[in-house]
C-alpha cells in the first residue's frame, strides 16, 4: 500500500462540511486486511523524511504558518503522535503547546487569547495538543467551569443554553477563518478511541512503574461522563469541519496507524501549497558568485 492509498482510506474520515456526526459510525480501529504494523511503520518512516523535506521549504519560503491541532479523550494517543510524526523535523521550526487549566490571568482575557499568544510564526509549523476546542468540549461537560470566565449576562450554569454553545462555535469558526486568510494552514484530528481500549491503556499506566505518573484518579472520572463526553464531540465536530479546515476522525485504537494517518494527512497537505525555495534575483546571483571565487583564492 502506498502512500496515495492511505489517504485515499483516510479521506473517508473527513467530517463533511455540514455533516451531522454521529461517532458510532467512525470507526475506532484500522482494517488490517488492507495494512499491518510492519509496513505501516515502514509507510510512516518514508512520510516523516518527506515532511522533513518540505519543512525545510517551508521555513525557507516564509509565507505560511501551520497549525496542527489535536484533540482525544486520555490515553488516546496525542502525546506519541506529536513524538514519532514529528521526530524527523527540525526542532528550531516546530513548537507544541499543551493547553491545561486557564490561570487566573488567562481567564481574565476572552477564551481565545492564549492560544493567540502561542500560534506559529511564518514559516513554522505550531501543534496544538488540544486546543481552543477545550472551551466548547470540557466546558460543556462541565458549565460550572464557564462562570470562572465571568461573562455579562452568565450568571448561573442555567444561562449557558444551546445558543450559547453554538455562539461560541461560530466564534471558533471566525478566529480560524481570519487566521487562514492570513497565511494559516489549519488541520484538525481527533483521535478516536474506543472506551474499551481506553481501559487497557489506563490499566498498562498503572502496571508499569514508568507510565504511573500519566495517570490520574481525575482520568476515571471523566470516564465515567464518557458518553457527554462524546456527545460534545459530535456536536463540535458537527459545528466547527469547514471546507477549509475540516476535521479527521482518526481511528486511534492501533497507535501505529493513527500516526501514519496524520503524518500522511500533514504530508499532503503541505504539498499542494506548491511552496518554493526563494529566487534570487540577478544582483544576489552575481555577489554569490563573486563570493565562490574569493572562498576559492583563499589558500587556507
Amino acid at each position: 500500500m502506498t502512500l496515495d492509498s492511505i489517504l485515499h482510506y483516510i479521506d473517508r474520515m473527513i467530517v463533511k462540511p455540514g455533516q451531522k456526526v454521529s461517532l458510532n459510525k467512525f470507526a475506532t480501529d484500522y482494517d488490517h486486511d488492507q495494512l499491518d504494523k510492519p509496513v505501516g511503520e515502514a509507510l510512516l518512516k518514508l512520510g516523516i523524511q518527506k515532511l522533513s523535506e518540505l519543512q525545510d521549504v517551508l521555513y525557507a519560503e516564509n509565507k505560511y504558518r501551520v497549525l496542527i491541532v489535536l484533540q482525544a479523550m486520555d490515553a488516546a494517543g496525542k502525546d506519541g503522535a506529536i513524538k514519532h510524526v514529528m521526530s524527523g523535523l527540525n526542532p528550531q521550526g516546530v513548537k507544541v503547546h499543551s493547553f491545561k487549566t486557564p490561570s487566573t490571568n488567562e481567564l481574565d482575557h476572552d477564551y481565545l487569547w492564549r492560544h493567540e499568544l502561542v500560534l506559529p510564526a511564518r514559516g513554522e509549523i505550531g501543534i496544538f495538543n488540544r486546543s481552543h476546542y477545550e472551551n466548547v468540549l470540557v466546558t460543556r461537560v462541565h458549565p460550572e467551569f464557564i462562570l470562572n470566565e465571568n461573562i455579562p449576562g452568565i450568571n448561573s450554569v442555567q444561562d449557558i443554553d444551546d445558543e450559547f454553545w453554538e455562539r461560541r462555535m461560530n466564534q471558533i469558526n471566525r478566529f480560524e477563518k481570519n487566521l487562514q486568510e492570513n497565511g494559516m494552514v489549519i488541520m484538525k484530528f481527533f483521535l478516536h478511541l474506543s472506551k474499551k481500549e481506553q481501559k487497557k491503556r489506563f490499566i498498562e499506566r498503572i502496571d508499569d512503574k514508568t507510565k504511573n505518573w500519566k495517570f490520574s484518579a481525575s482520568d476515571l472520572h471523566e470516564r465515567v461522563l464518557w458518553d457527554k463526553y462524546m456527545g460534545a464531540y459530535e456536536k463540535m465536530l458537527t459545528a466547527t469541519s469547514t471546507k477549509k479546515a475540516p476535521w479527521y476522525v482518526i481511528p486511534a485504537d492501533d497507535k501505529w496507524f493513527s500516526r501514519l494517518a496524520i503524518a500522511a494527512v500533514i504530508y499532503r497537505t503541505l504539498e499542494k501549497l506548491d511552496m518554493k525555495y526563494p529566487q534570487l534575483n540577478a544582483k544576489q546571483m552575481e555577489d554569490l558568485k563573486l563570493a565562490k571565487e574569493a572562498l576559492m583564492k583563499e589558500k587556507k
